[in-house]
């Protein structure tokens, strides 16, 4: 998972301040990400109109399996400089949360573009199939869907391994606690089904909310960009599963810099997509923004909060 952050790779270690500085920039890069998703969770429990919106619930469960993602990539990065190695069993755990986060995101993208595409082109049945209770179940299978498909890997790893590889000290990486050549087969196949499921979804929803925007307006205008931006994060996404083939390519380009490409390579991979889903509704959701806006001004000079309703 956190492949980016093995800083000491044979010929390859990094000096101490440089050292200090990417720690330094990771976390402080990490605690920002969260504080705003914090805020968003914040805002979203405070209002009765963004729990009962399966919309926002949506996004909501995104935002938490984002923090989760920035949280363990940001401590095993520290771990990776500090500690370096730590028992297999412990990270087995980190690993498995991660790979969890990292497969719910595709997954929620695709629920989030059909409900766009319910509420733009199906108007009249939205209130009948997008219902909270069916968002909650959505999310119940999203989650069923990556734990099935990424508890194989311990499983396989449990029946090929003995019991002192689970004792043992190791870099926290996904192919050193799950290092049976059938797990990368596996991985391959299930992120190949994934990409394909999603993206037919972002296609054929974008391009449904297409036409009915030539007619509907500046709603299903507005929808046709969530859209868009919808499949630009899951672009994003796609670079987790193409990262060794990347890191193999900056390691032939640039040998003398190595290091500083693959933790150039990490920011954009595991940090810069957990910011996007702020920008998308934090920013462009009217309500959502105007509940944030709130929140901020309360928080900057409580002391001007005036009605107890608001």
């Amino acid at each position: 998972m956190n492949e980016s952050s093995a800083n000491v790779t044979g010929r390859y270690a990094d000096s101490f301040s440089k050292a200090v500085t990417k720690n330094v920039i990771v976390v402080v890069l990490g605690i920002s990400i969260n504080y705003i998703n914090a805020s968003l969770i914040h805002t979203f429990c405070k209002h009765q109109v963004f729990y009962m919106n399966p919309r926002y619930i949506l996004f909501i469960h995104l935002v938490v399996n984002d923090m989760i993602q920035v949280i363990l990539t940001v401590i095993l990065f520290v771990i990776s400089y500090t500690i370096y190695k730590i028992n297999v069993s412990i990270c087995c755990i980190f690993i498995l949360i991660a790979l969890f986060t990292t497969e719910n995101t595709p997954l929620n993208l695709a629920c989030m573009a059909v409900e766009c595409y319910i509420a733009i082109c199906l108007p009249l049945r939205h209130v009948q199939l997008c219902t909270v209770k069916r968002t909650l179940m959505l999310i119940g299978l999203i989650w069923a869907t990556s734990t099935l498909s990424v508890i194989s890997d311990l499983f396989i790893t449990l029946a090929t391994e003995p019991l002192d590889f689970f004792l043992s000290k190791v870099l926290c990486l996904r192919q050193t606690v799950f290092p049976n050549p059938l797990i990368i087969k596996k991985r391959d196949i299930t992120y190949s089904v994934f990409l394909v499921l999603v993206w037919v979804t972002i296609f054929y929803t974008y391009f449904r909310i297409l036409f009915t925007a030539q007619t509907a307006g500046k709603d299903a205008t507005k929808a046709r960009n969530t859209i868009i931006l919808h499949g630009f994060q899951l672009l994003l996404c796609m670079v987790t599963y193409v990262a060794p083939l990347i890191k193999q390519a900056l390691l032939q380009a640039f040998p003398k810099n190595y290091l500083d490409s693959l933790f150039t390579c990490y920011i954009i991979v595991q940090v810069l997509p957990r910011s996007i889903s702020p920008i998308i509704y934090g920013i462009r959701d009217k309500t959502f923004r105007r509940y944030l806006k709130k929140y901020v001004l309360w928080k900057i000079t409580p002391q001007k909060e005036s009605a107890p309703g608001e």
